[in-house]
Formats: C-alpha cells, sequence, structure tokens
C-alpha cells in the first residue's frame, strides 16, 4: 500500500496494489484541476510607486487604468516629495489615489510587506520616476520602501519598470540608467509616440501608460497600436 498526500484536505490516501493505478490517475488528474483552478483565480499583485519627478499624471492615469481590474491587485506607495507634486501639477489629493489601490504602504515603512522577497509580488512600477530614486536603487541605498522594494524586485528577479522623469541627462545619470539596466530594470522614459495622431494631452499620457503596462505583461488598450485594427 502507498499513501498519497491530498493538498487540499491534508490528510493521506491510502490505495492498495490492485487499484494503485487507476486511483494514482484519478487523484493526479483532480490536482491539476485544483492547481488550474488556483492559477485561474490568484490576482496579480503590483506594486505602484510615485516619487517627486515630474509627471505625477501618468502615475495617476496608470492607477486609473487598473482600476476595477478583477484579476490584479494594486498596491500603492508615495513619496513626501510625490504627494507635493500630485498637488502641484495635478491639483490631487494623495487620498483621491490611494482610494484607488487595493493597499497603501507608507514610503517611511520599510517593514511593509513589499520589504522582503518573500512577498509574492508580481512585478512594481515606478511612475514618474526621479533620478534620485533611481540613483539610490542602483547603488543599493534602500532607505525608504521604494527603494527597498525595487532592490527586492531586481534580487528576485522580478519585472521593475522605472518611468524616469529628467531632462537633459549628464554622465553620471545615463551611468546609473545603464547600471540598473544591467540589474535587470526596464528603463522606460515617458516619451511620447505621435504615429496616433494624437489631439489631446490625455491621449499621450494614455499611449505611454499603456506601453508601461505591456513592459508588466497587462493589457490594456487604451490607444492605438501600429499596424494592429481599430
Amino acid at each position: 500500500q502507498h499513501p498519497i498526500a491530498s493538498p487540499r484536505q491534508g490528510v493521506q490516501i491510502t490505495l492498495s496494489s490492485s487499484g494503485r493505478r487507476a486511483n494514482i490517475g484519478n487523484q493526479l488528474h483532480d490536482l491539476g484541476k485544483w492547481a488550474s483552478m488556483t492559477k485561474q483565480t490568484k490576482k496579480r499583485r503590483i506594486l505602484v510607486a510615485i516619487t517627486g519627478a515630474s509627471g505625477a499624471i501618468y502615475g495617476v492615469r496608470l492607477l486609473e487604468m487598473l482600476r476595477g481590474s478583477s484579476n490584479i491587485e494594486v498596491h500603492l506607495t508615495l513619496s513626501k516629495a510625490g504627494r507635493l507634486t500630485l498637488g502641484a501639477e495635478c491639483s490631487r489629493e494623495a487620498s483621491e489615489l490611494e482610494a484607488m489601490a487595493d493597499v497603501v504602504h507608507s514610503a517611511a515603512n520599510v517593514g511593509a510587506a513589499p520589504a522582503s522577497g518573500s512577498f509574492r509580488l508580481d512585478c512594481m512600477i515606478i511612475v514618474p520616476c526621479s533620478i534620485k530614486t533611481a540613483s539610490n536603487i542602483a547603488y543599493g541605498n534602500t532607505a525608504d520602501l521604494i527603494s527597498r522594494a525595487a532592490d527586492v524586485m531586481l534580487k528576485e528577479r522580478r519585472n521593475l519598470v522605472l518611468a524616469v522623469r529628467e531632462t537633459p541627462l549628464h554622465w553620471g545619470h545615463l551611468e546609473t540608467l545603464a547600471r540598473l539596466a544591467k540589474l535587470g530594470a526596464v528603463i522606460f522614459p515617458p516619451l511620447p509616440g505621435f504615429y496616433h495622431n494624437p489631439e489631446t494631452i490625455d491621449e499621450i499620457v494614455d499611449q505611454s501608460c499603456m506601453r508601461m503596462l505591456d513592459q508588466l505583461g497587462i493589457d490594456v488598450e487604451a490607444a492605438p497600436r501600429w499596424g494592429e485594427a481599430d
């Protein structure tokens, strides 16, 4: 007789030699169905971080695109400077953005869940990403949650997108971004495309946000794609 562990019930099933093969097949089939259902129902976790660089509208619009998605769990954190830029550029309160997230973390809380590699975070995007934040991540200065969570994403080989918003760039900036690219981050300056003939600022922002989410494997059809039917 051979005991088999059942992941659903937490017990062992003892099989006789005569019925072993058929019963094992049934158990494996049942286990496959259970694993498939678990995979289908599991939400993807994304951490959106907003820092003090100009371009807070990108963070706002990205959250709006993710809001209401049934298969994505949105985590949000804003730096102190990010909150100031949000008010200055968008006349929005941080609480308005926090209402669009499933979970909100203080940027000062380096003990929050995303600070640990054992927390199963699927992807992270910093939008906009200041040069200060990019430098902190590149050189391991993980004094706040944003830089620490980004460092975790790199060491765990998970998707990290940095929407760096700075211009012009001197050699030190370029060296920092090259270092981050080597570490595995996706450097995504929110540079607009114009092949879709945008007529408003919103259309420009939407196209950039859609392309950022593409990098994370999240499909949002917010703007026309080159070579694809409307």
